[in-house]
């Protein structure tokens, strides 16, 4: 469910990317950017304004010198985890990808949570994603942390037509 595609022509340099936390007024802008992605399960509009509200400590956003997102990640502590920060999505704007703007929102968020106890961070990747696949073991080196991959949702446990999305784990 972690799509992300590292590729294109950077018009920023990364330094001037700010990483923060989503606020409520962001939440348009990330299912912009989610639909935009055409890889991403695009999620209700409703649903990435709850996420800004509900889930802002648990995400963050790239944002430009002009404060606009730029790029993503949601996710959330589990309740029966609470070491564990599982990411729900992570998506860049088109004309962001292939500057490192995904990996740097995730170490910026782990390392904002790693004073609340969270060290593992789980997502789910479906196995023709070779971009995601690729920046989470990257995360897991830079990190020098181990991963690893589990089956977890088969196709048939969608209503609708989805590919398996597998489990991988980073961390303790």
């Amino acid at each position: 469910m972690t799509p992300v595609t590292e590729r294109s022509t950077p018009t920023l340099a990364p330094a001037e990317l700010q990483f923060r936390t989503p606020r409520i007024a962001d939440g348009i802008r990330m299912w912009e950017i989610a639909r935009d992605s055409q890889v991403l399960d695009v999620n209700s509009g409703y649903a990435y304004v709850l996420w800004c509200r509900d889930y802002a400590a648990t995400s963050v956003v790239a944002a430009d010198e002009f404060d606009r997102p730029v790029g993503f990640v949601t996710g959330y502590r589990r309740p029966e985890s609470p070491g564990t920060l599982f990411v729900w999505q992570v998506a860049v704007d088109e004309d962001q990808r292939g500057r490192g703007v995904a990996a740097r929102m995730l170490h910026t968020l782990l390392d904002r949570l790693r004073p609340c106890g969270v060290t593992r961070l789980e997502t789910t990747i479906s196995p023709d994603n070779t971009a995601s696949i690729a920046l989470f073991t990257a995360l897991a080196q830079q990190r020098d942390t181990h991963i690893t991959r589990t089956d977890l949702f088969v196709p048939d446990d969608f209503p609708d037509s989805h590919l398996a999305e597998d489990l991988y784990t980073i961390g303790d």
